[in-house]
């Protein structure tokens, strides 16, 4: 296993067997009996932390947790149940970065519970930012020097490393990795913003501006990286934070000094290209304190207010700027094992909120609004009363960064040369 799971061992009653001609013991449990499509449907429904351990129960469980039908049956079924997803943990320790999750859709004895997962490429990757999570993938870049890049699926251990591209003396690289259902092909891009040979030999400024660009793209299943020229617009420096319809979307960086006005940027990863997003009727979109989030498959904008207050605003129908909606309005909350902590030293975290408190997650089953809070602590938000509350579990990492997860046994089938 590559979790850092604990199976309890229940008293099992005896099982009948059928020894084959061979003498092999042939384990009788019952399912063998039910048809194909009826043992899906009751697999689909399962956690993925069940799932996991059910395919260790025997060689004809182990059996049918490889048809690949039931990875297709098992993603329809967490979609049209809106189940609750996993959480992924990014703990940025110094020198060694861990993984951990939590899955809220597991039994009630282990929802709370915090688990680790042991990457086998863990000693090749010591420090990483996670790029995004599609499919039950995981996208991870080395944070260092941006060059090694894993997919990675953390519940089945499979991962493959994608070749390395083309890299700058002096850059700034901005991540997505996604999927588009028409392709029905998993990309990652990078867009580089570097500076030629000649600006590079002088030491850095407080604030350098990269003139030059390079977008590259991946298509997981190919060789080799494709170079699609130069980006067309000037990018927030972090990965894309929402993927809606098989697009990418980033916020853009001021085009000038004295017009300051943020873009809505997507990339489409069917045909390459970036477009304009319509934005919403809200002043908060042309400053840097907001940040893009993904609810109910639409996409948001949370926008800070004064105060510590949240504007969620939700496209209910995609790129139509009429259907841009104000659907929460987030007072200001401070956590209580918040104020326990805020005296102490703070930590230097690669991601910084830049004076932000919360960041709006995404949303769960109930209704509820997932939210995080200076990286430490994760609140539960009921619009319809007003209410919060802190989610406890047991052992929670004291520094973290959220991505939400969607746990599956997904895979492609796939060789890369390197």
């Amino acid at each position: 296993l590559t979790m850092d799971l604990t199976f309890e061992i229940q008293p099992k009653r005896r099982r009948r067997s059928n020894r084959s001609n061979n003498g092999d013991v042939h384990q009788v449990t019952g399912m063998e009996l039910l048809p194909c499509e009826i043992i899906l449907d009751i697999i689909s429904r399962l956690p993925i932390t069940s799932l996991v351990q059910f395919k260790f129960v025997c060689k004809a469980w182990h059996a049918i947790t490889q048809d690949p039908s039931l990875v297709h049956h098992y993603n329809s079924i967490s979609t049209l149940a809106s189940n609750n997803p996993c959480l992924i943990l990014h703990f940025d320790s110094p020198i060694r970065n861990q993984l951990y999750f939590v899955d809220l859709s597991a039994h009630e004895e282990d929802k709370d519970k915090v688990k680790k997962f042991q990457a086998p490429f863990q000693a090749s990757l010591p420090e990483f930012d996670v790029v995004g999570s599609c499919n039950g993938l995981l996208c991870l870049s080395d944070s260092l020097y941006n060059d090694a890049i894993y997919v990675y699926n953390p519940f089945t251990g499979d991962y493959v490393e994608l070749p390395k591209s083309v890299r700058y003396p002096d850059q700034e690289v901005v991540f997505g990795f996604g999927f588009h259902p028409r392709t029905e092909e998993y990309k990652v891009i990078k867009v580089v913003y570097y500076r030629n040979s000649k600006s590079s030999s002088y030491p850095r400024a407080r604030r350098v501006i990269y003139l030059q660009s390079d977008v590259q793209v991946f298509t997981l299943g190919s060789h080799a990286w494709r170079s699609l020229g130069k980006s067309p617009y000037q990018l927030v420096r972090r990965p894309s934070e929402a993927l809606v319809n098989g697009r990418l979307h980033f916020v853009s960086r001021p085009a000038r000094k004295y017009y300051p006005a943020r873009r809505l940027v997507s990339f489409d990863l069917g045909d390459e290209q970036f477009r304009e997003v319509s934005k919403p009727d809200c002043g908060g979109l042309n400053r840097c304190n907001y940040h893009l989030a993904v609810l109910k498959g639409c996409l948001a904008a949370a926008v800070y207010g004064n105060y510590g207050k949240l504007e969620v605003w939700v496209m209910r129908e995609y790129n139509v700027k009429e259907s841009w909606v104000k659907e929460y309005n987030i007072g200001a909350y401070m956590p209580k094992g918040l104020k326990q902590i805020l005296d102490k030293p703070c930590k230097i975290w690669k991601h910084t909120l830049n004076g932000r408190v919360v960041r709006v997650l995404g949303q769960l089953k109930n209704g509820e609004i997932l939210l995080e809070y200076k990286n430490r602590i994760l609140v539960s938000y009921d619009s319809k009363k007003g209410k919060f509350k802190d989610l406890v579990f047991q052992g929670l990492p004291n520094w973290f960064q959220t991505t939400l997860h969607m746990g599956s046994l997904n895979w492609i089938d796939t060789h890369i040369d390197m």
